[in-house]
């Protein structure tokens, strides 16, 4: 049978948690949420069997075998920051981390990332993706790229651009209700939702008194928003960017000339100030915000 080994993300915060003497000291250390912290704490106690922490109130304090299991995890991490790596070398190759959501990576910075990346050949770029309005922690990452209202505490932020939300449909959805001729018909439609292009707004610059809908599938992914419409769920809202292609294709079609000009989510480039201090990532910040000057922001 193979060993079983402590998952080391884990013992990393039992290690913070015991130094800080708090949780959500120790997260804030590790730049994740209490809650998550919290589950790599349970997770090492049923590893062990034991618990490690005794709370009492807003007191935490190690219980005993907490005490004796420190001395282990700390040695043991000790051990591994201390073991030598004679290639790693201290002039490592300057690298930007960057979190992005997938909509925007499929479609916004994908297409245009090898401009910066042959204007700046030494720096390695790192892309990870992210849920919008969920993962509001920059984690390990240098920047984000956050599909919001803008509004991160403590956090450097800067709209990188918005753009008009509109209404789209799959031909053959419009064909199976009999069509959509003014905003007024889609009470006989789906309205497919999304926390991230609500329907309130769109309803009001419509003129159409209409509560936000409360049923009926919901996507929290602008791109899985823009499948479940091509293939004939219900009627959405969307943005040129990530449906021109479908839009170019006969896939979907915007329905009426209905834009809203200023829709409550846009993006955002979010990071902590301490990351402009390193080159590489200021290099990256202007190169992002020239990729997407003002005429697409406003676009």
């Amino acid at each position: 049978m193979p060993r079983r080994f402590p998952p080391v993300h884990a013992l990393s915060a039992f290690e913070a948690a015991a130094r800080a003497g708090s949780f959500a000291v120790a997260a804030q250390q590790l730049c994740i949420t209490p809650s998550a912290l919290s589950h790599r704490i349970r997770l090492l106690e049923e590893f062990v069997g034991d618990r490690l922490f005794i709370r009492d109130g807003r007191n935490l304090t190690l219980s005993a075998f907490g005490r004796s299991y420190l001395d282990v995890v700390v040695q043991a991490l000790r051990t591994l920051t201390d073991f030598p790596l004679p290639h790693r070398t201290l002039s490592a190759q300057p690298r930007v981390k960057i979190t992005v959501p997938p909509t925007f990576a499929r479609y916004l910075l994908m297409p245009r990332l090898a401009e910066f990346t042959e204007a700046h050949p030494d720096i390695v770029v790192e892309v990870f993706l992210s849920v919008p309005l969920y993962d509001l922690c920059l984690n390990e990452s240098d920047l984000e790229v956050r599909f919001g209202a803008g509004k991160y505490p403590d956090m450097v932020t800067t709209r990188l651009f918005g753009e008009p939300a509109f209404a789209v449909a799959s031909p053959a959805y419009l064909e199976r209700i009999g069509g959509i001729a003014t905003p007024a018909d889609l009470n006989k439609a789906t309205l497919l939702r999304s926390a991230l292009e609500q329907w309130k707004p769109w309803f009001e610059q419509a003129g159409l008194d209409w509560p936000e809908p409360m049923d009926a599938l919901r996507v929290d992914d602008l791109g899985l928003l823009l499948e479940a419409i091509k293939h004939g769920h219900g009627v959405g809202l969307t943005r040129h960017h990530f449906a021109q292609e479908m839009i170019a294709k006969g896939e979907v079609v915007q329905l009426f000339d209905i834009r809203l000009e200023a829709p409550p989510h846009a993006y955002y480039v979010v990071y902590e100030q301490t990351s402009r201090t390193r080159p590489e990532v200021q290099l990256f910040i202007d190169w992002m915000m020239a990729a997407y000057p003002d005429s697409l922001r406003d676009a």
